[in-house]
């Protein structure tokens, strides 16, 4: 199956933070306040949240899971994307033929369910063949636990080569793309990814779809960062550029009367090639947010404005 032919909501709902910075009740609110709005997309993968001390990695697919569980029948309306292929230890890393084939089933079993929607390789693996990868990614979807693959952080160069070796070797092809795209991370897809996409027609997806929550508009300036989970990863941002940007995404908020958020989120909708953005709430407030995000329609002058103030470098 091509990843077109999965239902898609216009916005897919991020689950890094579930058991992260929001506790499983809240999570499993989240996510039903989600669905209920028709946001039947969901987003994760084995690593999250590996990086959190104690946890082995699972925790957001395992309240995925148990929130499936206790809705009977709502699988089917349910586009699950999950990946595989990030280091959770050692041992269970990388894109081999043994670790996918273990990965998949422990997300299966952490999931709660019998069949993945969209796959994804989460980072490429040098050290093993795409045929390896791109054979058992072959098996996994003729036994139905997967219905389509896609790949996540790969270089043009990588995807031309797992193309290649799917079209001479009458393999799948990765038939989606994840990126990281948004408005101050321009120069990445748009002079290495894109092209390909468009040419062999891939569902785009983005993550890092707000840069972290510097795109909110609710971090001014560094002190903004104390206490916060992303600190590291947002000081970047806070450049001239990223200044501009800010200032732009609340010229076009006013106007619009939406929060910069909402704003950062239509203009990545109205890009040419993507399919929909990733993005997580962690309260039920951001979640309203996420929604009414996915109705605002921007001006030619708006995306002209925003366009002006985040040209790449």
């Amino acid at each position: 199956m091509h990843a077109r032919d999965l239902e898609l909501s216009p916005l897919i709902l991020g689950g890094n933070v579930f058991g992260w910075t929001v506790d499983e009740a809240t999570s499993r609110r989240l996510l039903d306040a989600a669905f209920d709005a028709g946001l039947k997309s969901i987003d994760t993968a084995d690593m999250y949240s590996v990086w959190v001390p104690g946890h082995m990695g699972g925790e957001s697919e395992a309240i995925i899971g148990r929130w499936l569980a206790s809705q009977p029948g709502r699988r089917a309306d349910v586009t699950l994307c999950t990946k595989v292929g990030a280091e959770l230890s050692a041992q269970r890393r990388g894109l081999s033929r043994r670790w996918i084939l273990q990965g998949v089933e422990d997300s299966l079993r952490r999931l709660r369910t019998d069949y993945i929607d969209l796959y994804f390789s989460h980072y490429p693996d040098d050290t093993t063949p795409h045929e390896e990868t791109l054979r058992t990614y072959e098996e996994l979807i003729a036994s139905g636990k997967v219905r389509a693959i896609g790949a996540s952080n790969f270089s043009q160069a990588q995807l031309q080569a797992a193309e290649a070796t799917a079209r001479t070797s009458d393999l799948p092809a990765y038939s989606a793309l994840q990126v990281q795209y948004n408005l101050y991370d321009r120069a990445g897809h748009e002079a290495d990814t894109a092209a390909f996409a468009a040419q062999h027609g891939n569902v785009v997806v983005t993550y890092f779809s707000l840069a972290s929550g510097f795109l909110t508009g609710k971090y001014r300036q560094l002190i903004d960062l104390a206490g916060s989970a992303r600190g590291e990863d947002l000081e970047p941002y806070f450049d001239a550029r990223g200044l501009a940007i800010l200032a732009a995404l609340d010229r076009v908020a006013a106007e619009a009367a939406a929060t910069p958020a909402e704003v950062a989120l239509a203009w990545l909708r109205q890009q040419p090639g993507i399919t929909a953005p990733i993005a997580s709430a962690t309260s039920e407030r951001q979640l309203i947010s996420l929604v009414r995000a996915t109705q605002l329609r921007l001006s030619t002058s708006q995306r002209a404005a925003l366009d002006l103030a985040s040209q790449p470098l």
